[in-house]
């Protein structure tokens, strides 16, 4: 009944392929409203599982699946067949990376963006870049959130809104400073709303501002962002060079021989703020440090972080699970 949308409209979602790339807070609220939208086809890739803490923003999930440990991707598919069944839902668990990323979007017509960290992001620009699908970015931390709209050839890339990642342990997290439930809903909402437009064919209508939104302040603004892709800097969309494909900028990661445990280190150099990584780690469990390097025990892991950014997560020995770990409390 909405002129914006209409039957041809609907038709065309109804035909449409939407991969949301993680299924936290805002991942879990886009995959929610795109499947109550009637996207034909929707895939949820997400590495984690559904914990306590994540039920104040994460809006498809519920005790039971904290009690039974579910992945986030399996416990979205299961809530989500039962809202429509008329829709194809898939949910992947996977760590997405440099050497499965592009086969993770292959065939969608859309990203969303439910990612949370800098590295997963500049990963999925490049690969939606390269192979001209539409993406959009979304962020939230404390009360503030922001998102913007990818359309590759057409307006600017996030690398030309953002050069790079910044250093390890420099941005706060969603785990160590908290993030509120109405900031998720308006950003995932405002991603929705602009993938409704481009999935029904008018991308005419797409913003082409980076939104941002503080729900505290009750403020809304503007950035214009639109000629940076004209100033034919950015190595990703003007020069084509995929970086973060290539993994020049990737983590590496290796799992310790006899210790549980695995190691994470970074190509470039960085120097950690001990000052304030101690503060935000404090809130989440005991932190002992010296000149060197800082230890927090958090739930189930011990985390020994050192001053160039390196990192050892002991308590597993999958690279998936420390990188998640090292996203949620140090933040890269």
């Amino acid at each position: 009944m909405f002129g914006g949308i209409g039957p041809e409209g609907q038709r065309r979602l109804g035909q449409a392929h939407v991969v949301c790339l993680g299924c936290g807070a805002l991942g879990s609220v886009a995959a929610n409203t795109l499947a109550r939208a009637g996207i034909g086809r929707l895939t949820i890739v997400d590495r984690d599982v559904v914990e306590e803490s994540n039920l104040q923003r994460q809006v498809l999930f519920d005790e039971d699946d904290v009690r039974d440990a579910l992945p986030k991707a399996v416990a979205a598919e299961r809530r989500l067949r039962r809202v429509n069944s008329q829709i194809d839902v898939r949910g992947l668990v996977a760590d997405a990376h440099h050497a499965n990323i592009e086969a993770l979007i292959a065939g969608a017509d859309l990203v969303i963006d439910g990612a949370d960290n800098f590295e997963t992001r500049f990963l999925l620009n490049d690969a939606c870049v390269k192979h001209g699908i539409p993406w959009i970015y979304g962020a939230c931390i404390g009360s503030y959130g922001l998102s913007m709209v990818v359309i590759p050839g057409e307006t600017p890339c996030l690398r030309c809104v953002v050069e790079g990642a910044p250093p390890p342990g420099l941005t706060p997290t969603c785990d160590t400073s908290g993030v509120i439930g109405p900031v998720v809903n308006m950003i995932a909402s405002i991603q929705c709303a602009e993938a409704l437009k481009l999935l029904t064919g008018q991308a005419h209508l797409v913003n082409r501002d980076m939104v941002t939104v503080d729900v505290w302040d009750a403020r809304v603004q503007r950035m214009k962002v639109h000629a940076l892709r004209d100033l034919g800097a950015c190595p990703c969309c003007s020069h084509r060079r995929f970086e973060h494909l290539a993994a020049e900028h990737a983590s590496q990661t290796t799992t310790l021989c006899g210790r549980n445990s695995v190691q994470i280190s970074f190509p470039d150099d960085h120097t950690i703020d001990f000052d304030a990584v101690s503060a935000r780690l404090a809130a989440v469990g005991r932190v002992q440090r010296n000149a060197f390097l800082l230890r927090c025990a958090i739930d189930t892991y011990d985390v020994t972080v050192f001053r160039d950014g390196r990192a050892i997560v002991e308590g597993t020995r999958e690279p998936s699970v420390a990188r998640s770990v090292y996203a949620k409390y140090i933040g890269i």
